[in-house]
């Protein structure tokens, strides 16, 4: 794992080896262990180094033995012995035992086909120079960051936002469709970024800077538009184990200490599982609790460690950890709203100091339907849309909907209202409105200014999911919600939330069940396979009924939240009403709304810790980095 950065001038004008060296360092957290820069000309690439893999012979920039090829990157390909031996029957020679250099002998092979046969996670930077031509590369999921900048006579890019805001001659003008998406999500999505100067791209995207500018295209989707496959559940067992511990095994190549996440959920407990299966010294595990019990699911880790001889290891979060806020706000260079970012923080930090390289959990949910409520939820809605008159549900079901009284405060089948407004409307409106989970569509017209309602105009955050729903005809309603999050949800807040904050402490993360091929495998199977009736990730938790107790497959699912009303009520209190009512919302949200918010909170009557919590890192990014 690493950092990457760099200049191409379009224009021909020299890079200077000192600001590509300012971006370079801004990097460091990401690579501790070595910098190296490559400078020719109108060209610069960066690299700051997190040694993982052929510790001594593995330095980059690295470059072709005629130096025509130079690459930086950031990430592991898992399968490059493989991809190497492919090669060497193709006449390549090579100089190192690292992934970066099978990335150079396959561009050389392949072109940019190369990304097809990369197995891994990774930001790619290469450059071409017979053909000055710069490519960027990103991998599947969006795992690994790559911001750019990109003004039609220059291309700056790098793993963070950070690096490129060292050049104080950048442009930073604030992005309302991106604020108005963040309001909404919690996030700012690709391929915006909360300056309009700026951008990411997008995951599974490749992009090719030349002399004609800049091009892109996508590289690799997930097909759930096919019908899919009836697979005995025998069979579907079988297969699913035997890609399940292989990507289990590619991400335990190490040459470095090695260990994982272990939170006491199904997913990281799989992983554990799997890994101490497949043989070597025990796990080493970390995990995270909270003092408030309702939070707290130490106890479900405790016997997965014991049941396996884990070297185990917790810790416990409490309110006065929260003194790490602006050190998130600086580690997530955007407006970040997720809290589950602080015990994310804590768990990487016990990590690191016993191991580089982490296994997690992450992508359960997404990719074998866990998220039981939603999920189930949009499955029921939708059987009764269809069943409903259309002219019926927008003209009864809406207007009933708009007077009937909020009731965040119960379990959400019992929410009449939410109900009553998903029915009125298409699945995609719907579901847009679930993942609303700071700022529902209709409260913004509270939540903003006059001024900024009118800046944000036409540009709608419901377009970002939309787009994804636009992609995935699958008639089923689980298989196109768990489409839109692993092209959402997944890439823009839970790999956003597990890179920055384990790059934070030169922690490398590593997510088997996101392996693409586990991603292929489980897309091809019915709904019903992973969800069954309100069972989810049915066919995962089948799979490991052998490795893992029944309570912890077959609990109620608690999830990776944080006690925030209790906090914003209690510790946070002080720092919360700070931030919220002294200018770091100015102009954008309308102070009477927040302070309804916040004064309904403190008595009682409602619960709003997450969208406050929301306003919160809002204020607090815009204090750190203006805008």
């Amino acid at each position: 794992m690493c950092g990457i950065c760099g200049i191409y001038n379009l224009t021909g004008a020299p890079v200077e080896r000192e600001r590509l060296g300012r971006m370079n360092d801004t990097l460091i957290h990401r690579g501790p262990d070595g910098a190296g820069l490559f400078v020719d000309g109108a060209v610069g690439l960066g690299h700051r180094r997190l040694a993982i893999i052929d510790l001594h012979t593995g330095e980059q920039p690295m470059a072709t033995d005629d130096g025509r090829l130079q690459v930086v990157f950031n990430g592991e390909i898992y399968n490059f012995r493989e991809l190497k031996q492919e090669l060497e029957a193709h006449g390549h020679r090579f100089r190192t035992h690292s992934d970066t250099e099978v990335i150079l002998h396959g561009y050389r092979q392949w072109g940019e086909a190369v990304v097809d046969r990369l197995r891994g996670m990774f930001a790619i930077a290469l450059w071409d120079a017979p053909n000055r031509t710069l490519l960027l590369v990103r991998d599947r999921l969006g795992k690994k960051p790559l911001y750019y900048h990109f003004d039609g006579s220059r291309m700056v890019f790098g793993s963070e936002m950070k690096a490129l805001l060292t050049d104080e001659t950048l442009p930073r003008t604030l992005d309302p469709a991106a604020v108005d998406a963040y309001c909404s999500f919690g996030y700012v999505p690709s391929p915006m970024s909360i300056f309009k100067e700026i951008r990411k791209l997008p995951p599974a995207h490749l992009a090719v800077v030349s002399s004609g500018g800049l091009s892109l295209r996508r590289y690799w989707d997930l097909d759930m538009n096919r019908e899919p496959e009836e697979v005995p559940e025998a069979r579907a067992l079988a297969e699913l184990r035997e890609v399940f511990d292989e990507a289990v095994r590619l991400r335990m190549i190490s040459d470095v200490p090695l260990g994982a996440f272990l939170s006491g959920g199904v997913d990281s407990s799989a992983v554990v599982a799997s890994m101490s299966l497949q043989g070597g010294a025990p796990v080493r595990t970390a995990a995270i609790g909270f003092a408030e019990k309702r939070f707290n699911e130490l106890e479900y880790a405790e016997v997965v460690a014991r049941r396996y001889g884990a070297e185990h290891h917790e810790f416990v979060v409490r309110p006065e950890a929260l003194e790490i806020i602006d050190r998130l706000v600086w580690h997530f260079d955007e407006p970040f709203a997720d809290s589950s970012a602080v015990p994310t923080w804590y768990v990487s930090q016990m990590a690191r100091q016993r191991v580089t390289v982490a296994l997690s959990g992450d992508g359960g949910d997404e990719t074998f339907a866990g998220y039981t409520r939603r999920y189930a939820m949009t499955r029921f809605e939708d059987g009764l849309r269809r069943k409903i008159p259309a002219s019926l549900r927008t003209g009864l079901l809406g207007p009933l909907a708009r007077i009937y009284p909020r009731a965040d405060f119960l379990p959400r089948p019992l929410r009449l209202k939410g109900f009553l407004t998903n029915l009125s409307l298409p699945l995609e409106q719907a579901y847009f409105r679930d993942m609303s989970f700071y700022c529902k569509p209709e409260a913004k017209a509270l939540l903003y200014t006059p001024e900024f309602t009118a800046q944000v105009g036409a540009s709608r955050a419901e377009a970002v999911l939309g787009a994804h729903f636009a992609r995935n005809r699958n008639p089923d309603p689980v298989s196109r919600a768990q489409y839109v999050d692993i092209h959402s949800y997944l890439p823009e807040d839970i790999l956003v939330k597990v890179d920055r904050m384990s790059m934070a402490h030169s922690l490398e993360v590593r997510a088997p069940i996101l392996d693409h091929k586990v991603l292929e495998f489980a897309a091809r199977l019915p709904s019903t396979q992973k969800l069954r009736g309100e069972q989810s990730k049915y066919i995962f938790k089948k799979m490991n009924e052998d490795r893992l107790p029944a309570d912890i497959l077959y609990r109620k699912k608690q999830g990776f939240s944080v006690p925030l009303d209790e906090w914003l009520r209690g510790e946070l209190r002080e720092l919360a009403h700070d931030s919220l009512f002294n200018g770091g919302l100015d102009g954008l949200f309308n102070g009477t709304h927040v302070r309804r918010l916040w004064d309904a909170h403190q008595s009682g009557r409602e619960h709003n810790g997450t969208p406050l919590w929301g306003l919160l890192m809002f204020s607090r990014w815009r204090r750190r980095f203006g805008g």
